[in-house]
């Protein structure tokens, strides 16, 4: 093993995620705590960055425990941090950066009335921000707050997103950084800077916004002494800027120019990397700086995967290997179709107010039914967001030969098979246990002048293996099946469930 690890720290949507790396890549330790998110209305989703720093410490302090007792040497302690998180969202802080109220989330569609603002825009302005509108995005968070809550607002000295909140709370330094920044609607993403024309014409102040540092590059600050003593660490080591979740998950898991990678967990994405910016918004497909000092990535992105599949799991009181195990019941053509958008969708619909079904139960189904019934949709949906991605609706774009499988939610066997006969493509599954806290202590291993990107994106990239090879039968199957949930979905787009 060698001496020097780094601590790659994921600040996810319902847990956080601490993962210690040689500086050779190899996880040597893991862990996770979790904590809340509450919704004390229909459509809100708030966490208390409180809990999120007990959650860090916590599985901080267990990883790299964990890490040294392997070692059995303090050289498994981190010499670097770097930090990855959900994106979206809005931290609202004081000048220390203290939190002033929850952090609202991703999934938090409030602002939904926010948008007509944004639609008003003159159209070199949208297409500078060159992403679909979403409710949970950084933006319209933040005019709900000014309209709302003014008090907060007036309060407020800085407006950061998730990891930028954790960043600030490890190294007492406020910053932003491009991958984070660029998802936000509030930034010029080809002109890769805050896009403080479009800031000024929502009527929010500009000083809100932090200054935005490279994902990749210089440290972004170094750990305190007060941070140090809460997670056991040595005090000065240097703390990277780090990105979003799923440009960190990119990295993590050595995704390069031509792949198309799946990350399944409370949400599910589908993205490739990008030589040059090139938006595709009205597909509903996102367009984010990458992880990397000049790259850049197109997302489909579902807001239904994970967070549908725990719903239905705990309404019916069934266990996750309960609902995995139903995978590998052989679908029949009468069985209900599951529409998983509870709490609206983002590609391809972009619709907040979308909302979910069982369509064409019988006496015929069970319970079992019902628990594949509700895989079949989710994936049903992530066939949505891949076709937007692809551009289905273009003739003539080559479809990939396989995909790219990465994230927590897709290790049963049957949900994988599930997957690849819906989306009709080979899934090789990247062998990295924690992509987005893998990339994260890459990011920080390279701030730390440790790792070059040449290191990272050649003999550092994990290799992927066959995971699930589609049958065609299957696939006929389902698609058929498939053309019937677009169907129920627009039904329930025209009778009031959905409104874009």
């Amino acid at each position: 093993m060698n001496a020097i690890s780094t601590l790659g720290i994921d600040l996810g949507t319902s847990s956080a995620k601490a993962v210690v790396t040689d500086t050779g890549g190899r996880v040597l330790a893991q862990a996770s705590a979790g904590y809340a998110v509450s919704s004390a209305k229909a459509g809100y989703a708030e966490s208390d960055p409180g809990d999120w720093w007990s959650a860090v410490r916590a599985c901080a302090c267990e990883a790299v425990q964990a890490a040294v007792r392997a070692g059995g040497a303090d050289g498994a302690r981190p010499a670097a941090i770097g930090l990855s998180g959900q994106m979206h969202g809005l931290v609202l802080t004081s000048a220390d950066g203290e939190a002033l109220r929850p952090a609202l989330l991703w999934a938090d569609s409030r602002a939904t009335g926010a948008l007509a603002a944004y639609r008003r825009l003159d159209p070199a302005a949208l297409a500078r921000l060159a992403n679909p509108l979403a409710p949970g995005m950084t933006g319209p968070l933040l005019m709900w707050v000014a309209e709302h809550e003014p008090g907060t607002y007036r309060d407020a000295r800085w407006a950061l997103a998730p990891k930028d909140w954790l960043r600030a709370r490890l190294t007492g330094e406020i910053h932003a950084e491009p991958s984070d920044a660029s998802a936000s609607l509030l930034y010029d993403v080809p002109g890769d800077r805050w896009d403080l024309d479009v800031v000024g014409a929502l009527g929010l102040d500009a000083a809100l916004l932090a200054p935005v540092l490279p994902s990749a590059g210089a440290p972004a600050g170094h750990l305190t002494a007060a941070a140090a003593a809460e997670l056991g660490l040595p005090a000065g080591i240097p703390v990277a800027a780090g990105a979003g979740d799923t440009a960190a998950a990119a990295l993590g898991s050595g995704i390069g120019l031509g792949d198309v990678q799946l990350t399944v967990g409370t949400g599910a994405q589908v993205l490739r990397l990008l030589a040059a910016p090139a938006s595709r918004a009205d597909a509903g497909v996102n367009l984010y700086r990458s992880a990397t000092p000049d790259g850049w990535y197109q997302m489909g992105a579902t807001l239904s995967a994970g967070l549908s599949l725990n719903w239905v799991r705990e309404v019916m009181n069934a266990s996750w290997a309960e609902l995995y195990a139903s995978a590998g019941r052989p679908g029949r053509p009468h069985d209900p179709i599951f529409v998983p958008h509870l709490s609206g969708e983002r590609t391809p619909y972009c619709d907040p107010g979308l909302r979910g079904s069982w369509t064409a139960l019988s006496l015929a189904d069970d319970r079992t039914s019902l628990l594949r019934g509700a895989l079949e949709g989710t994936a049903f949906a992530i066939r949505d967001a891949l076709d937007a991605l692809l551009g289905e609706d273009r003739p003539g774009e080559d479809r990939p030969a396989r995909l790219r499988l990465a994230g927590g939610g897709t290790l049963a066997a049957g949900w994988r098979q599930l997957l690849a006969d819906v989306l009709g493509l080979p899934l090789y599954a990247v062998d990295v246990p924690a992509a987005s806290g893998r990339g994260a202590a890459l990011l920080g291993a390279h701030a730390a002048g440790l790792l070059s990107f040449d290191d990272i994106a050649g003999p550092l990239a994990p290799s992927a293996g066959l995971a699930a090879e589609p049958d065609p039968a299957m696939t006929a199957f389902h698609a058929e099946r498939h053309a019937r949930f677009r169907h129920i979905v627009s039904a329930l787009r025209l009778t009031g469930e959905g409104a874009a």
